[in-house]
């Protein structure tokens, strides 16, 4: 996903980092402290220009100390806009939680932005891989990603994000509602398949936390924008109570041969429909899609009796 443009830098602060950039693409990777502070799992929109940038709109975000380097090793085309990377990373020491992102860097290109991994951090801790799957823009490391990026391409990328699912063995079972919108499935299926992975290791007979009840509701413009529906079907079938709805908002033919397929937007109906199968007493809710898709859900979810603090929310823009 996507996560944000970046325009220009316009702080000292920024300019420092633009320098430490500079040593990093000139070969030396110097680590960065770490200059953000936790905050929110809620991320707003910033209508100050000034402030329109990656950058400025994760500053309060939690950050790994370091820039670590990575080499693409396999490209796919996911969809018709949609590109899928998969880097390998040879740094044992980094890490990340379902849900997060990396800031991205790619030589030559001094701004950067961020991209939401779209794979288990299990994958990471076990093969030294990660997986993001970024959507055309003319924007220029995203443009980079779709028209020059190749097979052991170098880039440097650095872990954040305050937006994730990562539940300590001692918690108590939860129930989550998963809602995403476009790209922002990219979160969103990286949760979904670290669900799975607790699942796999409860059957082990491993001490992991032990998922509730999982439902997603996924809304792109078409069907072919519905970026691992395949996979995500399979998971509904081999991975205890996740269940998974699909919407289509610019279809106009009926979908009815498509029996997993809905045409129209995830309304408040379709949220009560979800929520009458949960725990609302002990639920946890994550949205991640454009920012008017998440206000209507937040509103809808307060209406139906969900509280703002079970509610975490990222956006794209």
């Amino acid at each position: 996903m996507t996560k944000y443009v970046v325009s220009t830098f316009r702080s000292l602060h920024e300019m420092r980092m633009i320098s430490e950039i500079k040593q990093i693409f000139r070969g030396t990777l110097t680590p960065l402290s770490d200059r953000f502070s936790a905050a929110s799992k809620k991320m707003s929109s910033v209508s100050d220009s000034s402030k329109d940038d990656h950058l400025h709109r994760t500053q309060d975000d939690f950050r790994q100390n370091t820039v670590t380097p990575a080499v693409v090793s396999s490209i796919t085309q996911i969809s018709d806009t949609v590109k899928g990377l998969t880097l390998k990373v040879n740094d044992s020491n980094v890490s990340f939680k379902a849900g997060q992102w990396v800031d991205y860097f790619i030589p030559g290109v001094e701004i950067f932005t961020g991209y939401s991994m779209c794979s288990a951090p299990k994958t990471l801790t076990e093969k030294g891989q990660l997986d993001l799957a970024i959507q055309f823009s003319d924007y220029p490391p995203t443009e980079w990603v779709h028209t020059k990026c190749k097979v052991d391409s170098q880039v440097s990328i650095r872990v954040g994000g305050n937006f994730y699912y990562d539940p300590k063995p001692s918690d108590p079972t939860a129930d989550i509602l998963l809602i995403a919108g476009g790209v922002g499935i990219n979160p969103l299926y990286a949760m979904l398949l670290h669900v799975a992975d607790l699942h796999e290791a409860l059957a082990k007979g491993e001490n992991v936390h032990k998922p509730g009840k999982v439902t997603m509701l996924y809304s792109a413009r078409s069907e072919a924008e519905l970026i691992f529906k395949d996979d995500i079907v399979k998971l509904c079938q081999n991975v205890p109570n996740i269940h998974c709805e699909f919407f289509v908002t610019k279809e106009t033919q009926s979908l009815s041969s498509v029996q997993d397929v809905s045409v129209g937007r995830i309304n408040e109906s379709k949220l009560k429909s979800a929520l009458a199968d949960m725990n609302k007493e002990n639920l946890k809710c994550y949205i991640c899609g454009p920012p008017p898709m998440i206000s209507s859900m937040e509103e809808y979810l307060v209406t139906l009796g969900v509280t703002k603090t079970q509610i975490a929310y990222e956006k794209w823009w």
